[in-house]
């Protein structure tokens, strides 16, 4: 194997530690600890709320035991957080209204049916901050890469692209052909010399299992971790599974959560806060509306047809930010288009938009109305981007899986450089979504959505 001298550094991503050091997210007892804290609350809060002591009383306890019967404190429980508390939390409700079944004292279910969904979103708040605390206060990783140099170079391409706290590549040992048995010892002078944490080994015909089984050996007594990078990337931990069949352990890639049952959830949360967030923002956008009306002739919002689930066209709305018969005039500035393309058209200080357009595009208030195509179901809270019919005439058969979901008011585009991102990386970012998808990832993404917006990250 040769040895590339150059340090490499990379963008925010945590894919490893030292020897010895949980993987994963936070360690078992700061769990333990803070559903324990999530748990008081919500005891001190029915108690608050009801003045009545019993389930106050066992509520600490049972929600412990309950977050353990469901694998809340396993190695991957940062992954399937929201999926395993929500579990709790049913199994929480199932237990109190059995308990209520031989003892029925009604005020006992209503003070479960209070605690319980309390306890779960204090749960789940409190996971949320600990782990951001976590990332934020911890050193990063030093990971040496080991493999043919082409995946190296898109390994860490992929790390690059991440979020949040992650490694320091320190090094790439690159794999050859005619280095197959003598290997391990090149290895094992880059680790020195690199100081590094864990070695990640890439996928290839140069590191057999006798390789791997060697070199782990040696690594370990070094103090160093192996960790095995999957041939796909851009896949979520959550589908992610290590299953033994015939003492061989294989790696288990769950399917996309395309079906109807499990978006049910998605459908009715999605309209019922856009109808909550039209409610409450509707002196708002009355104002934006008239404003538009007043900066320029026209009318206040702009229609647009775009293609949603299932290749279905329907009509977009925004508040309009250009001078009326904009869309006249785009050939003529074809040439300043940014991407160069078809498919997207941007350019810098667009000459067609008006002064209250500027503002309303860099701040993203013109895409308010869309709540309302939210209200209507042609769209979500979250999801891909909506494409108009030019655009997905030019898709690629990957890319094209974006229409097995609706589009969204807000994506991983929207959170990850909005306009500033090239075609490829929106692509990715919208395949990955669809492919990935999860109540906790829309949670994520909403979450980080308000101060991308205010920060106007990528409004260019």
């Amino acid at each position: 194997m040769a040895v590339l001298k150059e340090v490499i550094s990379t963008g925010p991503v945590r894919t490893g530690g030292a020897h010895g050091r949980r993987r994963g997210g936070s360690s078992v007892p700061v769990l333990l600890a803070t559903d324990a804290v999530a748990a008081v609350l919500a005891a001190g809060g029915v108690q608050l709320l009801l003045h009545r002591w019993l389930v106050p009383a066992v509520l600490v306890p049972a929600w412990l035991l309950l977050q353990a019967s469901q694998r809340a404190y396993g190695p991957d429980a940062d992954a399937e957080c929201f999926r395993r508390v929500a579990r709790a939390a049913c199994l929480a409700a199932a237990a109190a209204g059995a308990v209520w079944w031989f003892v029925p004292r009604d005020e006992m279910l209503h003070d479960a049916m209070i605690a319980v969904p309390l306890a779960a979103a204090m749960t789940l708040g409190l996971r949320w901050l600990t782990r951001r605390r976590t990332r934020e206060g911890r050193n990063d990783g030093r990971v040496l890469v080991l493999g043919p140099a082409a995946s190296a170079a898109e390994l860490i391409a992929a790390l690059r692209r991440g979020h949040g706290v992650g490694p320091q590549v320190v090094g790439v040992c690159r794999t050859t052909p005619a280095a197959r048995d003598g290997g391990a010892v090149d290895v094992l002078k880059a680790v020195r010399r690199s100081g590094c944490d864990a070695v990640v080994a890439l996928p290839g015909p140069e590191l057999g299992p006798d390789t791997l089984r060697r070199l782990s050996w040696e690594l370990r007594a070094a103090g160093v971790d192996l960790m095995l990078a999957p041939v796909l990337a851009d896949v979520a931990a959550g589908r992610l599974a290590v299953r033994p069949v015939a003492g061989v352990p294989l790696l288990h890639l769950r399917a996309p959560r395309l079906s109807a049952p499990p978006r049910i959830p998605k459908e009715l949360t999605d309209r019922l806060l856009a109808l909550l967030g039209i409610l409450l923002l509707a002196p708002l956008m009355a104002a934006v509306a008239a404003w538009v009306r007043l900066d320029s002739p026209g009318p206040a919002f702009y229609r647009e047809r775009r293609i949603g689930r299932g290749s279905r066209e329907f009509t977009l709305l925004k508040f309009r930010t250009m001078h009326r018969g904009a869309d006249r005039h785009k050939a003529e500035l074809a040439h300043l288009n940014r991407y160069g393309s078809n498919r997207f058209f941007k350019i810098a200080d667009d000459p067609r938009v008006t002064r209250a357009g500027s503002f309303l595009r860099s701040s993203s208030l013109d895409e308010l109305p869309q709540l309302f195509n939210v209200v209507a179901g042609h769209m979500s809270l979250v999801g891909p981007r909506p494409l108009v019919k030019d655009e997905v005439a030019a898709l690629s058969e990957d890319a094209s899986h974006r229409l097995l979901v609706k589009p969204g008011m807000s994506g991983l585009w929207q959170v990850s450089g909005r306009s500033c991102l090239p075609t490829q990386e929106r692509d990715r970012l919208d395949v990955s979504y669809v492919e990935n998808w999860s109540p906790a990832l829309d949670l994520s993404i909403l979450l980080r959505t308000p101060s991308a917006v205010v920060r106007r990250t990528g409004a260019c």
